[in-house]
């Protein structure tokens, strides 16, 4: 039975460079595991408990919450923001923490990577990432971390899946998390 792992990505840009690293985890997930990129975040609106009422949740908040519920484990990947997570991906945390104590979050597999132009890779937004995520009652997994820095000239000319240490260290990431996850019964 293959892991399900969801992948949310934090930029809304086509050309987004983290956009292209989670293109690639989906490339390269090995064996027994499934990296689905989740696409929709730019219809959810901005969280608010008025309109999160059973039976009227936004059918675009009420879609991200069932995929995952029922992945296995998320990957997050996390551009940096004026040095902190960008809007959408705390949105989409903030969605997936509800119902308090029961958010589709609670107790799943998280890990935070990305990519950014700095020269730390994003390491304050994904560390914020990986915050807000716990605080939402996620499994963070801490020491899955992969942070590239450069990503305007290094990915200038070159797919990530296409850079054969990017392809190698996002396998590895892939990898952590699968062993972390438990695959849903079928």
């Amino acid at each position: 039975m293959s892991v399900r792992i969801l992948a949310l990505v934090g930029s809304l840009r086509a050309g987004s460079h983290n956009r292209q690293l989670a293109e690639a985890a989906v490339k390269l997930a090995p064996e027994g595991a499934e990296v689905v990129l989740y696409e929709g975040l730019a219809d959810i609106p901005f969280y608010n408990e008025d309109i999160d009422v059973e039976g009227s949740v936004p059918a675009a908040a009420a879609a991200l919450r069932e995929a995952a519920g029922t992945a296995d484990a998320l990957l997050l990947f996390s551009p940096e923001y004026n040095g902190t997570i960008p809007a959408v991906l705390k949105n989409a945390i903030d969605w997936l923490s509800r119902p308090y104590g029961a958010g589709a979050l609670a107790d799943k597999p998280v890990a935070v990577v990305g990519t950014a132009f700095g020269q730390f890779g994003g390491v304050w937004a994904q560390d914020e990432t990986r915050k807000a995520v716990g605080i939402a009652g996620a499994k963070v997994l801490e020491d899955v971390k992969l942070s590239i820095p450069g990503s305007v000239v290094r990915f200038a000319e070159t797919h990530p899946a296409d850079d054969a240490e990017v392809a190698a260290q996002l396998t590895e990431v892939i990898g952590l998390i699968h062993g972390q996850a438990t695959p849903a019964a079928a």
